[in-house]
Formats: C-alpha cells, structure tokens, sequence
C-alpha cells in the first residue's frame, strides 16, 4: 500500500514543515512513513530534522547526469525515512524539477505514506508538481480569513489535476476559532483535522533540530497532531500502479 500526501499552504510561515513532521511521527506508529522536503527553493526541513549537515540531499537526485541513488540521499530519523533537501542556491538553480517524479516513483515501491512537504507559493513547475503527483492535500493555514483564502487557491489547483483534499489542518490556533473553521467546512473538500494551538513546545523543538513529537510529545500542540493524524484514514493503493502514475505525471508549464 502507498498513499502520498502534499502538506501545503497558500503562504509562507503557517508551520508546514512543523506539520509535514509532527503527522509523520504520528502515522509512523501504524505505517511505514516517507517524508521529502518538496521546497526545493526554501528548503528547511533538513533544520527540523537534524539533519542540517546531510551529504546527500534530494537537490543531488535532480540534477541531469549524476549517478546519486534514492537511497543515499534517504535517513532514517525519528522512525520515518526522511528525505531531506539542501539549502544551496546553485544547487537549485542546477535542480531539474521534473525529476522529482522519478525520486517520488523510486519511493513509492517501499513505503506505506509519502508526505511531501510542499512550497508555499504556486509560481513554478518546483512549486505546483508535489500537489500534482499527490493523491491528496493537507492544507496548513493559520485561523484567518486571508489564510483560508489562500489555501482555497492551493485547493483549487490540486483539485484542476484531480488531486482531493485529505483535510485542512489550523495551526497556530490562539482562542476560540469556531467561526472560521465553520467557514472552512463549508468552503473545503475535506474535514478540518485538528486545531493545533501555537505552541512555544514547537518553537522550541525547531531550535532543537527534533521535530515536535520527538521533543515535546505529551505537549498540547503535539496530541493535536496525533488527532490529526488519526483523522487522515490512509487509503491503500497499489505501489508499482502508484509509482508508474508518478513517473508519467504531467509537469504543468505554469501554474
């Protein structure tokens, strides 16, 4: 069984990579968990992982004519596989986005769930192709009118390339939300997840390098993750129909 999901939002500073982690702990107590940091233009996942002086990274695996294998670029951290992104303009630049399929095939044969931990923004084929290849979205947003209108954009166009919503996830939850989650219900194809409250725990565990539910498990914030988690009902789905879907997905010229 493999299922990939693209953590995403319509803005930067919602607490996706915070998320994209915290849920890959959590599904990792019943599944075998993948998890790529997507961004390669901003990547930092690599810092919230420990893994801030990896020698391979996935800009290594999308560069024409190198002979670097998934799995030198893949570590095991935290009970998950964690494929982590460098941070190198150079290395960007030199990145050729479309050979993310390819990585995202390769993975797809061993793992249960593939998390993709997506860039913010919708202005290049970098940007767009995790929501492509994902067969469903968790959509990080802050509890504001503007992130949610954001994040129905991000919906939109996951959706334009059949791409469902897993859920929407509130981060960075100060007080009572009811209203603007009432709104999101309404507005979104999927169930909110959870509300996680903001959270000196998360912010700590960045400077730490561990994700959340290594450093701070029995925190508020972090029980919410693991209800979200529990509400995401991973679907079974063939590994090798799964990978050869990725290795043919269109890559949008523009988003």
């Amino acid at each position: 069984m493999v299922e990939a999901f693209a953590v995403a939002s319509g803005k930067g500073g919602t607490g996706k990579t915070t998320s994209t982690l915290a849920l890959g702990m959590a599904l990792s107590a019943e599944h075998d968990v993948t998890v790529v940091d997507a961004d390669t233009g901003m990547a930092n996942l690599l810092f919230h992982a420990g893994l801030d002086d990896a020698a391979v990274t996935l800009h290594d695996l999308l560069v024409e004519g190198t002979a670097t294998d998934v799995a030198e670029a893949t570590y095991e951290r935290f009970g998950m596989s964690v494929v982590p992104c460098g941070t190198s303009l150079a290395a960007f630049e030199a990145a050729d986005p479309a050979r993310l399929r390819g990585v995202v095939a390769d993975l797809a044969g061993d793992t249960d769930v593939l998390l993709l931990d997506s860039p913010a923004a919708l202005g290049s084929k970098s940007a767009v192709l995790p929501v492509v290849l994902a067969d469903r979205t968790v959509i990080v947003v802050e509890p504001t009118i503007p992130a949610l209108s954001d994040g129905l954009k991000v919906q939109e166009y996951a959706r334009s390339y059949g791409t469902e919503t897993a859920g929407v996830l509130f981060n960075k939850v100060r007080g009572d939300v009811a209203d603007v989650a009432d709104r999101a219900g309404r507005h979104f194809g999927g169930p909110t997840l959870a509300q996680v409250p903001d959270s000196d725990a998360a912010r700590a565990a960045r400077r730490a390098g561990e994700p959340l539910l290594a450093h701070a498990p029995e925190s508020p914030a972090a029980v919410a993750y693991r209800r979200a988690a529990d509400r995401l009902d991973v679907r079974d789905g063939d590994g090798d129909r799964v990978a050869d879907r990725f290795s043919s997905a269109v890559v949008p010229d523009t988003p």
